[in-house]
């Protein structure tokens, strides 16, 4: 780890969530609202932990409904995918 002197890196990810908040504005419905903000987040998370967003979401809508405990749940969760696991799982899709 290393500290930069400026907190572009912080202004860069706020600008993605500013400019999204237009477009949540017309959220009709409370479920939506929360819904939107609760895939905002986790495919802020996906790329935080750097994944590719799409495969990371095609990998747990397929593995999802298998996952039978808690500990099946959270290794599903973004900072427990590789990826390497993600590599494996394009290799074997396509």
């Amino acid at each position: 780890w290393y500290i930069t002197p400026d907190n572009n890196y912080t202004e860069r990810m706020v600008k993605l969530f500013v400019i999204g908040r237009k477009n949540w504005m017309f959220s009709d419905i409370l479920r939506g609202a929360y819904s939107s903000s609760a895939m905002y987040s986790l495919i802020q998370t996906v790329v935080a932990n750097g994944l590719n967003a799409y495969w990371y979401l095609k990998y747990i809508f397929i593995k999802l409904p298998y996952a039978q405990t808690e500990d099946d749940l959270r290794a599903l969760l973004p900072m427990n995918v590789t990826e390497e696991q993600l590599a494996e799982f394009m290799r074997d899709t396509l």
